[in-house]
């Protein structure tokens, strides 16, 4: 039986996550999704499995296809209302269960530069339900952002092609574009087959693009992809060594405000409530002693009241605000322009999600990049409204992070550091609770001459990276700074200190 501070608690972080958002006009948002599967561990009705996580290690071979001259058919000449560029992109559909018609969205750009010597880095959103062509590919780390008007787009000049080829991926099926011809997949939906999936993906993609087979091979996400990045990288481990061989040539990792640890997460985001001023100390204070998640005891009646009002005072404090980005404005118009505003892309406008979503709506869009060739009997949403239920979900993926240092891959972790959803508090716990030892102690980063965040190594390969004055989506807020970060994570540099004040 779960504790009553546990699922007090998780009332709470719901309510919180969910109500803080001016409400879309369309579907889930990124900022709402992880909330939705926080109610959904919540409903003693519904039986998730949160035990650790365990890859599958028979893939039927009959999921894997052949791809002869499909690369080709996925090329991209152009988007509607694309400057020129000089780098390929491509996009279209990889089968991952031909019995079941499930099939993956993806999309891929080649690095501006070098693209034969550039490592392949993948990227994942997560939501759970969350798409990466939303918000990777057009509002993050992509080459285009969405002009005001929902009908063009414009350069990112901080497009992490410049340090990578880079490929996106919408999944699990029934997210954005991917999709099913049987429809009980959606509700089989869950951490386990969401890598499964992924890794079938993976070795499929390859074989379509073949070049990139014996690439240095890197896995980035952010969020709930916190869960599905390092379970990615261990399926693959797990099935290079069945192989005895190196099928895909993993690297490294890398997640961004990432859904660790559920007990350190929630701890994390009160505390940092607390020290950025956004709930009192005396809430703080009846949250911690009421509401504690450590204790194996169940609260008597008089704790579950007293946290019950504590959380409740949290919400109403919160409300009225972005916990994903505390400073950021919320968008209060989010109506398509006839005169697209002036685009800026250090600048983030609140109502990017309306852009692409009326964009990648767009028919010609969508024939520009091969999706919804099926005719799908949904619109495509930034975040999935078919996907009702998920399986399974840890409540922790600290093992996973462990076993691949122990492969000696790169495992970096960063944070926006005004984020306050999952925020660099939570992540710090999380991080101390693998009792590493410090191999370089905590400093600042530098980029420009200024500050760019403040970064600490530990033992065994794990880089923890602040990144200042960005949100959860850090790309989108600072995309300068996470551009020089995953140029530093690919080529396993320091991020750049200084030796005396500036």
């Amino acid at each position: 039986m779960e504790k009553k501070c546990y699922v007090v608690v998780l009332v709470a972080f719901f309510l919180i996550v969910s109500s803080c958002m001016v409400a879309p006009s369309h579907g889930k948002k990124q900022t709402e999704a992880l909330g939705h599967l926080y109610e959904i561990k919540m409903k003693g009705s519904h039986v998730l499995n949160k035990s650790p996580f365990k890859a599958i290690h028979h893939i039927n071979k009959s999921r894997i296809h052949g791809q002869e001259e499909m690369k080709e058919k996925d090329r991209i000449p152009k988007l509607p209302g694309q400057p020129h560029v000089r780098f390929s992109q491509y996009g279209g559909y990889v089968t991952v269960d031909k019995k079941a018609g499930r099939a993956l969205y993806y999309y891929f750009v080649e690095a501006h530069h070098s693209k034969e010597s550039l490592p392949l880095l993948l990227w994942l959103n997560g939501g759970p339900g969350c798409s990466s062509l939303a918000y990777g590919a057009m509002e993050e780390i992509g080459p285009f952002r969405v002009h005001s008007n929902g009908k063009t787009v414009y350069r990112n000049r901080y497009s992490w092609n410049h340090a990578a080829n880079v490929l996106f991926l919408e999944s699990p099926a029934g997210v954005g574009f991917s999709y099913s011809n049987t429809t009980s997949d959606y509700d089989k939906s869950g951490d386990s087959k969401t890598a499964v999936d992924n890794y079938v993906f993976l070795i499929n993609w390859l074989e379509r693009f073949p070049e990139y087979k014996e690439r240095d091979f890197y896995i980035s996400g952010e969020s709930y992809a916190g869960h599905y990045v390092p379970q990615l990288a261990h399926t693959i481990l797990l099935h290079n060594k069945k192989a005895n061989t190196t099928l895909i040539n993993l690297k490294g990792i890398i997640i961004g405000n990432a859904v660790i640890n559920d007990e350190t997460d929630v701890k994390g985001m009160y505390d940092f409530f607390k020290s950025h001023a956004l709930i009192s100390d005396e809430t703080a204070y009846r949250i911690s002693k009421y509401c504690n998640l450590e204790s194996e005891n169940n609260m008597d009646a008089e704790s579950s009241t007293e946290c019950k009002a504590a959380t409740d005072e949290v919400n109403r404090d919160t409300y009225n605000i972005d916990i994903y980005n505390i400073y950021a404005p919320l968008c209060h118009d989010s109506s398509l322009r006839v005169q697209p505003k002036e685009p800026s892309v250090v600048n983030f406008d609140p109502c990017s999600d309306n852009y692409v979503y009326a964009y990648l709506n767009r028919a010609d869009v969508q024939e520009a990049i091969h999706a919804d060739v099926t005719k799908l009997d949904h619109g495509w949403e930034p975040c999935s409204n078919i996907i009702t239920t998920w399986g399974d979900s840890p409540s922790t993926v600290i093992p996973l992070l462990r076993e691949l240092m122990a492969n000696r891959l790169r495992v970096w972790i960063f944070s926006g550091d005004i984020d306050g959803r999952i925020p660099v508090t939570s992540t710090k716990y999380s991080i101390q609770k693998m009792n590493l030892p410090i191999k370089t102690k905590w400093h600042p980063w530098y980029l420009d001459g200024e500050v760019g965040g403040y970064t600490q190594v530990y033992k065994g390969d794990l880089t923890l990276a602040t990144v200042r004055g960005a949100g959860h989506q850090v790309p989108s807020y600072q995309p300068k700074r996470a551009l020089s970060l995953i140029k530093h994570f690919l080529a396993g540099t320091p991020l750049p200190d200084t030796s005396r004040y500036i």
